[in-house]
């Protein structure tokens, strides 16, 4: 790859596959507006791979030989100019995996290129490269070559959605091309005007009818200025199941509606199959026609066309084409000229029927899972929206019912056995219990081992228990993966709907309350969502409205409690813990509103403004002259997921002058390893301001031990749960605990410390910090310095 200017980090990437859905017909869409090759390339780096969420992207070229790409088109960030260039224009088709992609003609993705031999390092390497070829009809065109610093960047997602790029863009470089020689070509002609006119008419449609229908009506309406078209068909042919379907079909200058379906016995013996199965243009008048019939290469079917011209065209592997005019008058012929133009309008049928099942395709992703094939959320609900509104134009008295399954344990099974047996082992439960379902029902992964079943229009609750019964026998019934004897339980929740006014989010998170309910009374158990439940989702959904309020109206506020030396007692932090002063529940403690918080994303917005508050105070007492303390503020794993906490952080440390290491982070192990890269690249990020990170709730996770010596954190906190036992007996997990921090150079802090023999036992094993009630529970900022400034008077009196 050639040598280019540096790009910065870009780490927006796709949000769903209706967003790929979006991309791609937007980028259709902007095709018809695009006739130049120049705009057009433009327009991919700059938009529609920016929106893919790349940072680094170049469109090359090959020469018409074959034996050099250039570079036409780039796009990235910059360290020093604010347009991003390639340095090298041109390079050998020899040359590294552009060109090792343009002469094979096949896509390559690597999320590791130190270990790639055809990678050429930049001065500055990437670790993650896509690169996909553009190529029409098996004719290169050039290479789209995308790469990304972070490892493993890339994913199929993006090859899939990289290579429909690809292809439209391909159609549409071979489009303009064709237009710029068949303009020139036909320039010659007598009837030169109106022949282009005609074709960039053709180019127009292709891309602008959404439907195919009226496609092929607009294109007929063009055929029929320049050609003799009173009889015209349009087949397409599936290889797969020997079967031609005449998609359009005029007969003596009037259009049949009905479509039809020839099988390969009927087609065998026509003319159509003839080219299709040739692969070649047939142009004939009435003696060469019959001719043929002579020869054996088709027999006459129907009545002798005095002229006849067809000519056939590849949509994929999958799907051949062919379209034909037949003349019945002795006067209307068909020449050359009406061949080269039938074989332009051909390419571009081909590329309006490729075009629609790609769409057709994306489509089909975007509304399903990919390792089942099942309906996903999205479609789940749009469908369950459908029903309800139907239960208001139905006569008689039906009932909707949603079942939503989550498999127990499943995870130890991706834990002991690896995700390739997990997810065989999903696809084995699926087949089982789509057997045990309606046709009509709607079966749905919402993801991981989560599944609903949508029931519509059941008569009365005895057919969901009937269903119900049938799904847990499946269930039960042992799995044979591979040598691994699998066995399966669920925990099924069931909600109904018989109004036309409910609501499909609420059916849904009723049925996942009582799934929740089911899960907590033990494994295989079915619970029906109640009115108990239905309290519980409207404390939560109160909570989730008050929270917003709450924000604006500045409810919040801050208690601190000390973090405290063990050896020589005294005061070193303290750790902010956020009370809402709800205008009628009165003072809430985190407990009760922070898990809702974190299951509606309010939690992002919510930890902003706490930390605005926590720096905030920082500021008034540095003001006041008070003495410099260190704050620590819990904040949510979401915000390790976007470089975009950097700058948060950052504007904070400015806005209010901190002092440097002042505002510190806490946060529980499992939500720094969701995303081990990036929550380092967040940590690094936010060093230099000396921003230490606590660890939280230390010991009782199961997986950061294999991932601690990666993470740039400075403090582990351990559990208040272990703290306790010290009352009673010594802990070996502490002393491991303590023993690996010390070996990592690492911080301790003992949480709920509240008892003077946990404290000295504490002491006594080596722990340098601790907190608790012993010494002090959270205090509002006026106590909580009083409480430093005496604790400080104090050392120095003594």
């Amino acid at each position: 790859m050639s040598n280019r200017v540096l790009p910065m980090l870009s780490e927006k990437k796709l949000e769903s596959k209706t967003e790929q859905l979006s991309i791609i017909n937007q980028f259709s869409l902007s095709l018809l507006q695009i006739t130049h090759l120049e705009e057009l390339f433009e327009y991919v780096t700059s938009q529609v791979v920016k929106r893919l969420g790349f940072v680094d992207c170049v469109i090359y070229l090959a020469d018409q030989d074959n034996t050099y790409l250039e570079a036409v088109a780039s796009m990235g960030v910059a360290q020093h100019s604010e347009r991003y260039e390639v340095a090298q224009k041109t390079m050998p088709i020899e040359a590294g995996i552009t060109g090792h992609v343009a002469r094979t003609k096949k896509p390559f993705i690597s999320g590791d290129l130190s270990i790639e031999p055809l990678y050429i390092a930049d001065s500055r390497p990437a670790l993650s490269e896509l690169c996909v070829p553009l190529v029409y009809k098996e004719h290169l065109i050039g290479v789209i070559d995308c790469e990304h610093p972070e490892q493993d960047y890339f994913t199929s997602s993006h090859l899939q959605i990289l290579s429909t790029v690809a292809h439209l863009l391909s159609a549409k470089i071979h489009q303009v091309r064709t237009v710029d020689h068949l303009t020139a070509t036909v320039s010659q002609l007598n009837e030169a005007q109106l022949i282009e006119k005609c074709i960039l008419n053709i180019a127009n449609i292709t891309y602008h009818s959404q439907e195919l229908d009226t496609f092929y009506d607009e294109l007929y309406k063009i055929i029929n200025t320049v050609l003799p078209a009173s009889n015209c068909f349009i087949g397409i042919y599936d290889t797969k199941q020997d079967m031609l379907e005449i998609e359009y079909l005029i007969e003596d200058d009037n259009k049949c509606l009905a479509q039809q379906k020839v099988s390969k016995s009927q087609l065998k013996h026509t003319a159509s199959y003839y080219v299709i199965r040739t692969q070649s243009a047939l142009l004939c008048d009435r003696q060469q026609f019959q001719e043929h019939v002579r020869q054996g290469h088709f027999e006459m079917i129907g009545r002798s066309p005095e002229a006849w011209l067809g000519v056939p065209f590849v949509v994929n592997d999958q799907y051949q084409g062919v379209i034909v005019l037949q003349s019945y008058k002795q006067l209307e012929t068909f020449n050359r000229q009406h061949y080269t133009i039938l074989t332009y309008i051909s390419r571009q049928i081909s590329m309006a029927i490729d075009r629609r099942l790609a769409k057709q395709a994306l489509e089909h992703r975007a509304l399903h899972d990919d390792l089942t094939g099942l309906a996903n959320r999205y479609l789940l609900i749009e469908r369950m929206k459908h029903a309800i509104l139907s239960l208001g134009r139905q006569s008689q008295s039906n009932i909707h019912c949603l079942i939503y399954l989550d498999l127990d344990r499943f995870k130890s099974i991706n834990d002991s056995l690896g995700h390739d047996v997990g997810d065989r082992f999903l696809i084995a439960i699926v087949n089982a219990l789509q057997k045990c379902i309606r046709k009509t029902d709607t079966f749905a992964r919402l993801g991981g081992d989560e599944f609903a079943i949508f029931m519509e229009n059941i008569q009365d609750e005895e057919q969901v228990t009937k269903a119900l019964q049938r799904l847990t026998l499946a269930i039960a019934n042992p799995f044979v993966i591979d040598t691994h004897v699998l066995q399966a339980s669920s925990s099924i929740g069931v909600a109904f709907t018989e109004n036309d006014s409910d609501s499909a989010i609420t059916l849904l998170q009723q049925a996942d309350a009582a799934m929740y309910e089911a899960k907590s009374a033990g494994r295989s158990q079915i619970r029906y969502f109640n009115n108990a439940m239905r309290s519980k989702l409207k404390h939560q959904a109160d909570i989730e409205n008050d929270l917003q309020h709450g924000i604006s109206n500045q409810e919040f506020e801050l208690f601190f409690q000390p973090i405290f030396t063990l050896n020589q007692p005294r005061v070193v932090s303290f750790e902010s813990l956020v009370r809402w002063h709800h205008p009628k529940n009165g003072l809430v403690a985190p407990d009760k509103f922070i898990p809702i918080a974190e299951s509606t994303g309010q939690i992002i917005e919510l930890d902003r403004h706490i930390l605005t508050l926590a720096a905030k105070q920082l500021s008034l007492w540095r003001e006041q002259g008070m003495p410099e303390v260190k704050v620590t503020v819990n904040v949510s794993s979401r915000h390790f997921a976007s470089l975009e906490f950097i700058t948060l952080i950052e504007q904070l440390y400015a806005q209010y002058d901190l002092r440097k290491g002042s505002l510190c982070l806490e946060i529980t192990e499992s939500g720094l390893i969701e995303n081990l890269t990036l929550a380092t690249k967040i940590i690094n990020g936010i060093t230099p301001l000396g921003v230490q990170l606590y660890l939280d709730d230390f010991g009782t996770g199961y997986s950061a031990l294999g991932y601690l010596h990666q993470l740039p954190i400075h403090v582990l906190k351990i559990d208040k749960s272990f703290v306790e036992q010290l009352c009673t007996r010594d802990s070996p997990l502490i002393d491991a605990i303590l023993s690996l921090a010390k070996s990592l150079k690492l911080q301790v802090v003992a949480e709920g410390i509240e008892t003077p023999k946990q404290w000295a036992r504490l002491k006594r094993k080596g722990c340098q910090f601790g907190q608790g009630y012993l010494v002090s529970k959270p205090m509002p900022s006026n106590k909580a310095m009083a409480f430093l400034q005496a604790q400080q008077q104090s050392t120095i009196d003594s």
